[in-house]
C-alpha cells in the first residue's frame, strides 16, 4: 500500500527539520506554510531595500545541526557558510564601561579581572565550571530526547548519581546564586541576561537555566546571508529528498475526530487525509481551538500570566557612529529589576536594556570609519500582551526614544530621526496567533517549567509538536532539536503498523517515545 503522507504546518525550524529528516527516510511529506517564504520567526525584512534579519541572530550548538543535516543526508558545509566569532558580545553600561567576552575562556577571565578584579575572574571560573557541570548533567538525558517528568528525567540522570541530581539546582533562582560567584552587580546583570534567551526574567527561573551561559561559550558562530539562510538550507534539503512546499496556504482545521489524526483541512476548503501531522505552531494555536475542536480538547493554551517574553524590534539602515560595535551587542540600563518589574506590569521598560545585531560588522569590534549605512536590528524586551494591546503612534516614539537614549548613553549614535521598522509585541501577536506575542512560549519561572513545555508527541494519536515553544525550549538550536525529535516519533510510529516500511538509509535514527500528557499550570 502506498504510504501515507506527514503533512508539516509551518515551515519554521522546527517544522524544516522534520521535513528534511523524513523526506531523507522516504515519507511523503507536505508543508503547509501560510507565509510565502520559509523561516517562521528566522526571517527577513526589508527595509529601505536591505533584507534584515528580524528574528533570532545568535548562532550556537553547532553540532546540533550538523548532526540534522547528516540524519538528512546531506553535509551542513553544503549549504551554508559559518565563520566562528572570537568575540562573543560587547557589553557596555556607559560610554566608560564596557566589557568583551570571548571564544577563548581564559581571554574572558583575564577582561573580567581587568574590569572588575582578581576575584570577579575567579567567580567567572567558578560560575563557568558550574554551568557546565548542569549542561552536561542534562544534555543528552533531557535535552537531546523526549520530554520526560521529574521521575523519568532522574531514572534516565541515574538514581545512583545523587550529586549530579542535586548539582541542577532547580529549587533556586538563577538571581540568588548568581551572587554566590560575583560581588559586582554589573556582572550579575550580564549573566543573568542569559535567561532572556529563552524569553524569562532572571528573578523568576531557576538556577538550572545558567547552562545558557555555557552553551554561547562553547561557541558563537555568524552565518553568510543570515539566520534566515539556515531555514533556506533546510528547505533545499527538504526539497531535494522529495519533500513539497505550498507557501500562502493556511492550515483551518486538523481532522481527528475520533482521536486519530484524519486529515488537515486548508482555509480554501482542499482536504489532504493524512494519518500524521507536524504542527509547527506555538501549541498554543492548538489550545485556543484555531485548528479545530478536535484537537482543542486536548492540548490546553498558555496562560497569559505564563507566557514568555515579547519584544519591541527595530530594524534600520543607518549609519553608526561613537559605539565601536561588534556583531552582538548588549547595552545594559541601570537598573534591571526595574525593567521586569515594568514588563511584569504590562509596560515596555522605561529604562530598557538594548541588544543590538550590526549584521554587517565581522565578528570582532570595528570603529565605523565611512558614512555607509549599515543593517541593523535592535532588541528590546517587552510584555507578551499583543493580543490585548495595540502601541499607539505615541507610544512606539516613546518607546524608540527611551531605547535611543540607552545607545547615547552608552556612546553610540544613529541617523537622527532614526529610519526604521519597529515590530511590536502586537505585530507578534498577528504573526504568530494565540501567543500575545510570545516568542519562547511559555515563560521557564519556576522549577517545574521545563516539564510544562508540550513534548514532540500529544493524546491525538497521529498529531505531533515542534518548534521552540516544544520541548527542549526555546532559540534556534532547541527548535531544530525539537524537530529531530518530532520526526523521530513519527517515524517510531510509522515503523510499528503495516502500512509502512522503513527504508533504509544512512544517518539512522531511534528514540524511546512516551505519550505527552497534558499537565495543568502551577
Amino acid at each position: 500500500m502506498k504510504a501515507s503522507p506527514t503533512v508539516i504546518i509551518g515551515a519554521g525550524i522546527g517544522g524544516l527539520v522534520s521535513a528534511a529528516i523524513l523526506s531523507a527516510r522516504g515519507v511523503p511529506v507536505t508543508v503547509i506554510e501560510k507565509e510565502k517564504t520559509a523561516g517562521g520567526k528566522v526571517r527577513q525584512v526589508d527595509v529601505d531595500g536591505a533584507a534584515i534579519d528580524a528574528g533570532p541572530t545568535v548562532f550556537t550548538m553547532r553540532g546540533v545541526i550538523e548532526d540534522i543535516f547528516e540524519a538528512a543526508g546531506a553535509q551542513s558545509s553544503d549549504y551554508i557558510e559559518l565563520t566562528r566569532a572570537d568575540t562573543l558580545a560587547r557589553h557596555a553600561w556607559n560610554d566608560r564601561e564596557r566589557l568583551d567576552l570571548y571564544a577563548d575562556p581564559e581571554k574572558s577571565a583575564d577582561a573580567i579581572g581587568a574590569f572588575a578584579g582578581t576575584k570577579a575572574a575567579q567567580g567567572f571560573r567558578s560560575f563557568s565550571a558550574e554551568a557546565k557541570r548542569i549542561f552536561g548533567i542534562l544534555d543528552q538525558p533531557f535535552l537531546r530526547r523526549s520530554k520526560v517528568y521529574p521521575p523519568g528525567l532522574m531514572w534516565r540522570i541515574g538514581l545512583w548519581r545523587i550529586g549530579d541530581l542535586l548539582a541542577i539546582r532547580p529549587y533556586e533562582s538563577l538571581w540568588k546564586v548568581l551572587h554566590e560567584h560575583f560581588d559586582d552587580p554589573r556582572l550579575i546583570q550580564l549573566f543573568g541576561r542569559y535567561t532572556t534567551y529563552c524569553g524569562s526574567s532572571p528573578f523568576e527561573t531557576p538556577a538550572t537555566l545558567m547552562l545558557i551561559a555555557h552553551v554561547e561559550a562553547q561557541g558563537v558562530w555568524k552565518i553568510s546571508g543570515g539566520m534566515n539562510a539556515l531555514a533556506r538550507a533546510l528547505e533545499a534539503v527538504a526539497r531535494k529528498n522529495g519533500a513539497n512546499f505550498r507557501y500562502g496556504e493556511t492550515a483551518a482545521q486538523i481532522c481527528a475526530p475520533h482521536g486519530k489524526v484524519e486529515a488537515v483541512r486548508l482555509a480554501s476548503g482542499e482536504r489532504l487525509n493524512t494519518r500524521s501531522v507536524v504542527c509547527n505552531a506555538d501549541p498554543s494555536a492548538l489550545g485556543d481551538g484555531l485548528f479545530g475542536e478536535d484537537v482543542r480538547r486536548k492540548l490546553p493554551a498558555v496562560p497569559a500570566a505564563r507566557r514568555s517574553l515579547s519584544a519591541m524590534v527595530w530594524l534600520a539602515k543607518t549609519k553608526a557612529k561613537g559605539f565601536e560595535l561588534n556583531h552582538h551587542n548588549v547595552l545594559f540600563s541601570e537598573d534591571y529589576r526595574s525593567e521586569f518589574q515594568d514588563i511584569k506590569s504590562g509596560k515596555p521598560p522605561q529604562n530598557p536594556t538594548a541588544y543590538i545585531c550590526a549584521l554587517d560588522r565581522g565578528n570582532t569590534p570595528q570603529t565605523q570609519t565611512s558614512d555607509t549605512p549599515e543593517r541593523i536590528q535592535i532588541i528590546v524586551n517587552a510584555p507578551a500582551n499583543g493580543d490585548t494591546k495595540t502601541y499607539t503612534a505615541e507610544e512606539k516614539e516613546t518607546c524608540t526614544s527611551n531605547m535611543l537614549e540607552r545607545l547615547k548613553t552608552c556612546g553610540l549614535e544613529l541617523d537622527s530621526p532614526l529610519p526604521h521598522t519597529l515590530v511590536t509585541p502586537s505585530d507578534f501577536a498577528k504573526l504568530f496567533p494565540a501567543t500575545g506575542g510570545a516568542l519562547y512560549g511559555r515563560a521557564s519561572h519556576g522549577w517545574a517549567a521545563s516539564f510544562l513545555r508540550p513534548g514532540c508527541r500529544t493524546r491525538i494519536h497521529g498529531l505531533y509538536c515542534a518548534g521552540g515553544a516544544t520541548h527542549p525550549g526555546a532559540g534556534v538550536p532547541m527548535a531544530a532539536l525539537s524537530g529531530k525529535l518530532a520526526s523521530e516519533a513519527v517515524l517510531s510510529d510509522r515503523a510499528s503498523t503495516r502500512w509502512y516500511h522503513r527504508r533504509d538509509t544512512g544517518g539512522g535514527i531511534s528514540m524511546r517515545s512516551a505519550m505527552t500528557k497534558p499537565t495543568a499550570s502551577p
